[in-house]
């Protein structure tokens, strides 16, 4: 039997390669998908085959993650529960594409992963699996094993000779990819704690930040960043998404940009501290929003705008390859036609200015909205008519039922 294990070389993983071998008598075959990650990725495949593997992959997929998985999602400005920008969530989906093709590749026929019982990534393993290849059989350690939590794995690492990252004392749960890195576990289970300094490591605090402010401006054409003016820089260099990315990150992390602290709603119904650091992300959604003010039709943005929590939801969830994604994601590349143009940032200390925005087919009408002579532009007597209009309904339902109640402060009750 071959099995492809989703493979990073942290302590979950690194403990199941040889927990396969041992439980299964199969060949196991290590798979990493390269989502740019930098130097956690030095010496893996010896690792791998030094625990067990019979072969270990590790596969460059660095912009396809840029072009095809972050940049859909900024255009469609998905933030889960009004803060993370689904850094992981986002990977999953192409790692288990990837371990499906290296599946086929190899002939095998069962994929693992190292997900916990507890958490969201078995769904969006699990899930994606079911959509590109429900033949293969699936395996999840953390479900069928008798270690029962962190503390046992490290042990068993321990007593194994498998060198890990994780210690009895820093036992967190990380993921790191092009778009961020999150811990989960050890001291963060605390949500009054505040986290320990070893937990931000893309980016500085914003105490050590620099005094002075940087500008940078970002070209973007249909929704998606083309191209990056650094500080110091006289014009902007086209860069491909990956090293859009890359650029971003480096600069928002001089700045401590991206920071999020937040007790979030896992999908299968508890609740998780998780800890991010999003600089690149951060400053990519928020230049792509005042690129839209100016480009995007009202209505069209409020619809997307209403459907943001539910888009959000599908990446978390794991439903990135189900049909109501996909259908909802034509609409967002539809909306996103006209979202072209450059935008100014500064940032400084941890936050994201923006100081001008432009487009050559903005809908900012200056002799509409100038606030002195519009030169006949905009007939101001015609509001009234509007308000009238508008103001129709509220005026029957008081002259048919009363005018409407008006809770007072002295009619709540207080506990």
């Amino acid at each position: 039997m071959k099995i492809v294990l989703a493979y990073s070389g942290g302590l979950d993983t690194s403990v199941i390669l040889k927990w396969l071998r041992e439980t299964y008598e199969a060949e196991i075959i290590a798979f990493c998908a390269d989502l740019g990650q930098e130097e956690e990725l030095d010496g893996l495949p010896e690792k791998a085959q030094a625990t067990g593997a019979s072969k270990c992959y590790v596969v460059d997929l660095v912009e396809e993650f840029a072009a095809d998985f972050i940049y859909p999602i900024i255009q469609a400005g998905a933030i889960y529960e009004g803060q993370y920008l689904l850094g992981t969530a986002i990977a999953r989906p192409l790692i288990a594409k990837a371990q499906v093709e290296i599946a086929r590749l190899e002939g095998a026929e069962a994929v693992a992963h190292g997900a916990t019982g507890k958490g969201n990534d078995q769904c969006r393993f699990e899930l994606t699996y079911a959509a590109l290849a429900p033949s293969l059989k699936v395996i999840s350690p953390w479900r069928e094993w008798d270690f029962e939590g962190r503390t046992d794995l490290i042990q068993y690492a321990q007593c194994h000779g498998i060198p890990v990252p994780a210690t009895v004392e820093k036992p967190f749960s990380t993921d790191r990819n092009l778009l961020h890195i999150s811990f989960e576990a050890g001291a963060l289970e605390d949500p009054a704690a505040e986290p320990p300094n070893d937990t931000f490591v893309m980016g500085v605090s914003v105490e050590q930040a620099p005094d002075a402010s940087e500008e940078i401006e970002i070209e973007f054409e249909a929704g998606r960043a083309t191209a990056l003016r650094e500080p110091g820089q006289a014009a902007a260099r086209p860069l491909s998404p990956g090293r859009m990315l890359q650029a971003l990150n480096r600069i928002g992390a001089r700045h401590g940009v991206g920071r999020v602290d937040m007790v979030e709603n896992r999908f299968v119904g508890m609740k998780s501290r998780g800890v991010y650091q999003t600089p690149g992300g951060s400053i990519l959604h928020c230049a792509h929003r005042q690129l839209e003010s100016i480009t995007m039709d009202r209505e069209l943005m409020h619809l997307r705008d209403s459907l943001i929590p539910r888009y959000a939801e599908m990446v978390y969830y794991g439903f990135w390859y189900a049909p109501e994604r996909e259908a909802l994601q034509a609409l967002i590349t539809e909306s996103q036609c006209h979202v072209t143009g450059g935008v100014r940032l500064k940032l400084y200390k941890g936050n994201i200015i923006p100081l001008g925005r432009r487009s050559p087919v903005s809908l900012y009408q200056p002799d509409i909205a100038t606030m002195e002579a519009d030169a006949g532009a905009y007939d101001q007597a015609d509001a009234g008519g509007f308000i009238r209009l508008h103001g129709l309904r509220l005026r029957a339902r008081t002259a048919t039922q009363g005018k409407p109640t008006v809770l007072r402060d002295s009619d709540i009750k207080r506990a």
